[in-house]
């Protein structure tokens, strides 16, 4: 294995830890959207981990789809409603959610299977991201409001990195992408996922310490 499919390694696994261990955070938190969101990052990066280094091509289709998972729904669309348990007091029951996730997994296959969407998909992907951006912007300027200074710093990092990510995706191949040892996509990509994953975590707790403020809370 040369240095540059250790160094994706390395940025897979940390998207495996970075979700696993914010998803269960999430589910202790009763945020059933954000926690099983962040799983499916963790599984499409275990998936990724073992193609990358065992080469099984049912790992990469596995990981390609929750990627599409992800980038088309689960991010835009099931994390901003579960972000919304903080920012607007929203919180879906259970069947709700699950009914949500089935949605999305059903729409997910539309897109992946659907040739005659292949064409303009990248820039669906896009969009959808590009309304999620907004949408922490939004989240920034409330982190702002309340005093949490730190917390507004990380995610607009977050936002700022994951958007960068987004807009190259199916757009821009990096100068060297083949043999760069850091500067790749995969490696960039997934360590930006890691951290994008741990600051909305550290934005959903101190929003959550600003609405409770009077009252003890667990810790995140």
């Amino acid at each position: 294995m040369d240095l540059r499919n250790i160094a994706i390694c390395i940025a897979a696994f940390l998207l495996v830890l970075s979700g696993v261990v914010h998803g269960i955070k999430f589910l202790r938190k009763r945020n059933v959207l954000l926690g099983l969101e962040c799983l499916v990052v963790a599984f499409s990066a275990t998936n990724a981990l073992l193609y990358f280094l065992m080469g099984w091509e049912v790992s990469y289709v596995i990981s390609f789809f929750c990627d599409a998972f992800s980038r088309g729904f689960g991010i835009p669309v099931i994390a901003v409603i579960g972000m919304m348990a903080v920012t607007h007091g929203y919180k879906p029951q259970l069947t709700k959610d699950i009914l949500l996730f089935a949605a999305a997994l059903a729409a997910t296959f539309g897109l992946v299977l659907s040739s005659a969407i292949a064409k303009p998909l990248p820039y669906f992907y896009l969009v959808t991201w590009s309304a999620y951006s907004l949408y922490l912007v939004w989240v920034v300027c409330r982190l702002v409001s309340v005093g949490e200074h730190r917390a507004a710093i990380g995610l607009a990092l977050a936002m700022l990195s994951g958007q960068a990510i987004a807009s190259i995706y199916d757009f821009y191949k990096i100068p060297g992408d083949e043999t760069n040892v850091v500067l790749n996509f995969y490696t960039l990509a997934m360590v930006t996922w890691a951290f994008c994953l741990m600051q909305m975590h550290v934005a959903y707790c101190a929003l959550e310490r600003s609405k409770n403020a009077a009252y003890p809370l667990q810790p995140c």
